[in-house]
């Protein structure tokens, strides 16, 4: 089981494009059109099922939203964040 990040540890190592909200970090990614984010949130399906992790991804028009936390330990832990730069680094 992994340890919860303090506020100040989920401030400090939060890459670059996301926020914090409450106890998820969340990012929201731009594309062109529809099917270049459907790509990307197979990608971010896949990277996520290989670190048995899994993400909350919303599929918008030209957007794809990903939400992550660690829902056993009951906030952000080092899977989310390395999670969200694996995610970061597919884009």
């Amino acid at each position: 089981m992994a340890e919860l990040l303090s506020d100040d540890e989920v401030d400090e190592r939060l890459p670059q494009g996301w926020e914090r909200e409450g106890d998820e970090i969340v990012r929201t990614y731009g594309f062109d059109d529809y099917l270049a984010g459907v790509e990307f949130a197979t990608l971010v399906g896949e990277v996520a099922e290989e670190e048995f992790h899994h993400p909350e991804i919303v599929i918008g028009y030209e957007t794809v939203e990903v939400r992550l936390t660690s829902h056993e330990e009951g906030g952000i832990t080092d899977k989310d964040i390395r999670l969200a730069n694996l995610f970061d680094d597919e884009r």
